[in-house]
């Protein structure tokens, strides 16, 4: 137990270094501190603390400004899943800066694809760690206040670990020889992780991993049973329990998924979006709804007019990417969404009298965008032309709908089919679709439909990656009417996409011995022939 929760660290030696890579240290603006300056006074560690919400919104985070325009911070983890899926079509892929994931392409340990999401995540956990180092949560003398801080930088490195394990964690497949390396992580930086230490650490096991994550959320929990955050841009005890939920369905603890996953609704009292929130024309998904359990909100001050969330997926921005890219959904998973459902009118239908599409851009803008287009994803306030104002959106990170969708898939596989079934229906009828009506009975045959919902429900946001490596469904991107249009796109893969585990950046691995020869293989040439004959798979490599 700590002695003095404030005091200096003469040397940094706690907190200096994340990695033992060259990249040099940059702290966005408003964010962290190092924990010499965290530990100096009580007011450095509420900044400290106000600054992680921030640092994972900041533009240019890695490499500094105007580098490479995925560096987006926690959002351009939210693309990268979403492209891995095959979910995101561009109608012009030169200005999708995330197609590579959805293309497997360039993915090697030299690409800016595995080294932004490496080290985003280990920037965050480092900021997590400044913080953890001068606040220790079972101190019975600190106040609660304080502990609650200490909590809630355990929950943020929980989420950092699990999202880590979730892209880095290799999966066996058909494309890659994955032997050497299944069942790691990646290695577990903490607060006491010294520089020697660093160029010698080993990739975790899951098991180690899973135990890692749990500890840090068990002391998320107790400080959070006694604190609540001022705001939602920082994680309450009902978002431990969700990340707990989210943990636990990665591990395949059906049980202790479907227990927390109901924790964490019943502790948020959060209700599920309306149709009205969701499609509304200045507000749909850039404005924090009664669903929304905990969220980021990026400022002018940390973000560029190119480095922003809302650049990058709504295609109403004026000022992003999108714009020109002209984001779609899979006509494979659109076709899914009943008409009945209140989801499919974020996405431009072919028949255009389908639905009365709204745009603040007005009816002709509407009427030249290609099928299929999404609008999900709003302008702040409807400001189409101005990034400060309109890119200044509230960004989810959790949503009291994946709860649901968690519980319904973990009671099936846990208690009985029947009992997750209902609960799937209850979801459904009540708050997206009225006359749903699954009658599916065998397990894996709800799973996938679980999974189906997820990626509708969270088209853009990610969230449904991780159940999809968990359940390998096989990802078709080339079918009768694919809308995609180059063949570097059509492909169809057994199971997993070989870039369903990135590569740990050669930085890494060059200056991190227990790393050498422990490395994801690079899924990048994998599959050579495109496209993927339709109703065929791509062939293996082993």
């Amino acid at each position: 137990m700590k002695k003095n929760i404030f005091k200096l660290f003469s040397a940094m030696v706690i907190s200096a270094t994340v990695l033992t890579s060259c990249i040099e240290e940059i702290f966005p603006e408003n964010s962290t501190a190092t924990s010499e300056q965290i530990g100096a006074s009580a007011s450095a560690l509420e900044a400290a603390i106000n600054g992680l919400p921030s640092q994972m919104v900041q533009g240019y985070l890695v490499y500094g400004k105007q580098v490479h325009e995925t560096d987006i911070a926690y959002p351009s983890l939210m693309l990268v899943q979403s492209e891995l899926l095959g979910d995101i079509v561009a109608n012009d892929y030169g200005y999708d800066w995330w197609w590579r994931y959805s293309a497997n392409n360039q993915m090697g340990d030299n690409s800016y694809q595995s080294f932004l999401p490496y080290f985003a995540l280990y920037k965050f956990i480092k900021s997590a760690n400044d913080v953890i180092a001068v606040v220790d949560v079972t101190d019975p003398t600190i106040s609660d206040e304080m502990r609650g801080y200490g909590s809630m930088a355990h929950a943020f490195r929980a989420l950092d670990y699990y999202t880590l394990m979730v892209l880095f964690e290799p999966v066996e497949n058909i494309y890659t020889n994955c032997s050497n390396v299944l069942g790691l992580t990646v290695p577990i930086v903490t607060e006491e992780t010294t520089n020697d230490i660093a160029k010698n650490n080993p990739r975790a096991t899951r098991q180690e991993m899973m135990t890692f994550i749990l500890s840090d959320l068990d002391k998320a929990e107790i400080g959070l049973a006694d604190y609540t955050p001022a705001t939602k841009n920082f994680p309450d005890l009902s978002v431990v329990y969700g990340l707990k939920a989210k943990v636990y369905m990665w591990n395949e603890d059906y049980a202790k998924a479907a227990e927390y996953a109901r924790k964490a609704i019943d502790a948020s009292g959060a209700t599920p979006m309306t149709a009205a929130q969701w499609h509304n024309s200045s507000t749909g998904f850039n404005t924090a709804t009664s669903s929304w359990m905990w969220y980021l909100h990026p400022t002018a001050s940390n973000m560029g007019n190119l480095a922003n969330f809302i650049g990058h997926i709504s295609n109403e921005a004026d000022w992003g990417y999108a714009s020109l890219s002209k984001l779609q959904i899979a006509r494979s998973l659109y076709d899914e969404i009943a008409d009945t459902d209140f989801r499919k009118y974020s996405f431009l239908d072919p028949d255009r009298s389908f639905y009365s599409y709204q745009s603040v851009q007005g009816n002709a803008w509407l009427a030249e965008q290609p099928d299929y287009m999404s609008l999900k994803f709003r302008c702040v306030g409807g400001d189409y032309k101005t990034y400060s104002v309109g890119a200044a959106a509230d960004i989810p990170v959790m949503r009291v709908e994946e709860m649901y969708l968690i519980e319904a898939e973990a009671v099936a596989a846990s208690q009985s089919v029947a009992a997750g079934v209902q609960l799937l229906n209850d979801f459904m009828k009540r708050y997206r679709q009225p006359d749903y009506n699954c009658v599916l009975s065998d397990l894996r045959a709800v799973q996938l439909e679980v999974l189906k919902q997820m990626r509708i429900e969270f088209w853009g946001e990610g969230v449904a990656f991780p159940t999809a490596k968990r359940l390998r469904p096989g990802v078709i991107q080339n079918y009768e009417g694919t809308n995609y249009k180059q063949d570097i796109f059509k492909i169809n893969c057994v199971d997993v996409k070989p870039n369903w585990a990135l590569v740990i950046p050669k930085d890494e691995v060059d200056s991190n011995t227990a790393l050498q020869g422990k490395n994801n293989p690079d899924p990048s040439g994998a599959i050579p022939t495109r496209p993927t004959p339709i109703g065929q798979y791509a062939p293996g490599n082993n």
